[in-house]
């Protein structure tokens, strides 16, 4: 399973999911669309969202710290 944030450094909400991701023992890559303006093109590109976090679960989003969604998404 390829788990992937988009994330920023100031955001509580991604501070979240990535707390969440931990915790339940998921690998995953953070990526800092502020330092990384490819990468936030491509999570732009992929999602049609500015903001964030959105993780990225093998190609399904995730918009948000939406727990019932990772849950779900992620098989715990």
């Amino acid at each position: 399973m390829k788990v992937t944030v988009y994330s920023t450094p100031t955001c509580p909400f991604c501070k979240k999911v990535k707390g969440y991701l931990s915790e339940n023992k998921v690998e995953f890559t953070d990526i800092d669309v502020s330092a990384d303006q490819e990468q936030a093109q491509k999570m732009i590109a992929k999602s049609g969202q500015m903001g964030v976090p959105v993780t990225d679960i093998d190609g399904e989003l995730v918009i948000g710290f939406d727990e019932k969604a990772l849950k779900e998404k992620l098989g715990l």
